[in-house]
């Protein structure tokens, strides 16, 4: 008997809620029919693949090594807070109009997002909640210590939505003050896992953390001193 072999890519699926043409590109599935020719125009297409829709963010792996609570705490606080940052860094790579901002925006963007999978891959190893990192609005509301002030740099809602209606240079001199504060807030809560914590990969990012955001406040400093109208 004459078998056909025929390919059939489907089209782009949309998961489940997506806003209307907010298509959710997925990758064509290929399927293969080896059923006779004559019952071909009877098959009935195959559902969308719906991998994708929902997944929860994706981890890096687990730290090696002995941990201690300090460990999953400083984790747990600092993934949203680095969420927030990066947050921070998108607002001002459409409304910064000087080329710092921008340049140190997509710099903290780049050193924090990987650091969030980092952190996550940790508390997943350790058997510890992962805290969403998926947010509506620019605030984040909802999300560990928003809506009202922190000791640990985190804006409030109303800050962040301040910061969003910021306009020109404006907008570049609260974004650089905000900034600051976050940044020191993440020094602090570094500290605090160098002093208390057990692992070693945590003690050694935090470290870097302190290095690295403590050179962006120096130059962030700088460049507010030297912003017109200071």
């Amino acid at each position: 008997m004459n078998r056909a072999l025929r390919t059939l890519a489907l089209p782009a699926a949309r998961c489940p809620g997506d806003h209307p043409g907010a298509h959710r590109l997925r990758e064509p599935i290929q399927h293969h029919d080896v059923r006779p020719r004559r019952h071909a125009q009877h098959e009935r297409p195959q559902p969308h693949d719906r991998r994708g829709c929902g997944d929860p963010p994706s981890t890096g792996a687990p730290a090696q090594g002995p941990h201690n609570t300090a460990d999953v705490s400083v984790a747990t606080d600092m993934i949203p807070h680095h969420t927030q940052a990066v947050t921070m860094a998108a607002m001002a790579t459409t409304a910064a109009t000087t080329a710092d901002v921008r340049t140190l925006a997509a710099a903290i963007s780049a050193a924090q997002a990987p650091e969030i999978q980092t952190m996550s891959g940790w508390l997943a190893g350790w058997g510890a909640p992962v805290p969403e990192t998926a947010a509506g609005a620019p605030g984040m509301a909802g999300m560990s210590g928003m809506g009202e002030g922190t000791s640990d740099g985190m804006m409030t809602d109303q800050q962040m939505s301040d910061l969003g209606s910021a306009t020109g240079l404006a907008f570049d001199r609260m974004w650089r003050q905000l900034m600051i504060s976050h940044h020191q807030g993440a020094v602090a809560m570094s500290t605090t896992e160098l002093s208390a914590g057990e692992n070693p990969e945590a003690k050694a990012l935090a470290q870097s953390i302190i290095d690295g955001q403590s050179t962006e406040i120096t130059t962030m400093e700088r460049l507010l001193a030297a912003a017109p109208g200071s």
